[in-house]
């Protein structure tokens, strides 16, 4: 699947890139109809440490799934949004599923 990974106003590290693609990769067990993934990874600019905002938009076909998480590291905030994924894709499944 493609993964487009945008950072607002600084450059992102080859690292997370390739930690965002691993983890977004393993979605597609959950649900294999997926067509892209679209990835913005901010930074507030807030006094607060938890100032990491990813969001991450997945498309499915006739669904757009939005997930947005605010964590101290990018990093935390992948694992939680690609979690909230999970959730999301099961229910669609199962959803789908009971009207076949």
């Amino acid at each position: 699947m493609k993964v487009n990974v945008h950072a607002v106003n600084f450059t992102v590290d080859r690292k997370l890139v390739d930690f965002i693609q691993e983890r977004i990769d393993k979605l597609e067990k959950y649900y294999d109809k997926l067509v892209s993934c679209d990835v913005y990874l901010k930074v507030e600019k807030t006094s607060e440490k938890e100032n990491k905002v990813v969001e991450i938009k997945m498309i499915v076909p006739g669904d757009d799934f939005l997930v947005t998480k605010q964590c101290k590291s990018f990093e935390e905030a992948t694992d939680q949004s690609a979690e909230a994924l999970e959730r999301l894709l099961l229910k669609r499944k199962e959803k789908i599923r009971t009207y076949i």
